[in-house]
């Protein structure tokens, strides 16, 4: 075994503790702790994208993922101020479902993983990058990509305004 298989397969456990660990924490019930393995589970995804050589897909997961959306989470969940007493129990209903969905999509991808043909394709040519990426972004997206981000900052105001205890 080379490096890059080692590596693959340790980033890959990370991914899979990490993500398991961000639903089902023995350690802790704070949801901060849960945000804090999901940074590590994309952490562990963007090692994952380097051993494929996307850098900039692994740069992009690292910097708006776990920098952005992450500092969004848990500004969400600090502004909730979940107390210890009020957190739902959990329901063995809901334990059944869940397990019963899983199940099925389980099926569902086994299914379709034997129904394809698993020969092996040659590797596409590696054309173009990120400049062509930012050049299209720039010039033919640029309305909706400026219409997002204001939505976003009107959302985000709104979620603080509402958050207040007493408006006035």
């Amino acid at each position: 075994m080379d490096l890059s298989n080692i590596l693959f397969y340790v980033f890959a456990a990370l991914t899979l503790l990490c993500g398991v660990l961000v639903i089902a924490n023995p350690f802790s019930r704070n949801p901060v702790t849960s945000a804090m393995f999901l940074v590590l589970t994309i952490i562990s995804m963007a090692g994952l994208f380097v051993l494929l050589h996307a850098f900039f897909l692994a740069a992009v997961q690292i910097l708006v993922y776990a920098g952005a959306v992450i500092v969004l989470f848990l500004f969400v969940i600090m502004l909730l101020d979940l107390k210890e007493e009020s957190r739902r129990k959990i329901k063995i209903y809901g334990v059944i479902a869940g397990v019963i969905s899983v199940g099925a999509i389980l099926a569902i991808f086994l299914k379709s993983l034997r129904a394809t043909n698993l020969q092996p394709q040659p590797s596409p040519s590696i054309e173009g990058g990120t400049a062509a990426l930012g050049k299209l972004l720039f010039t033919n997206y640029v309305l909706p990509f400026e219409v997002v981000s204001v939505l976003l900052l009107v959302a985000m105001i709104g979620v603080i305004l509402l958050s207040k205890k007493d408006l006035k």
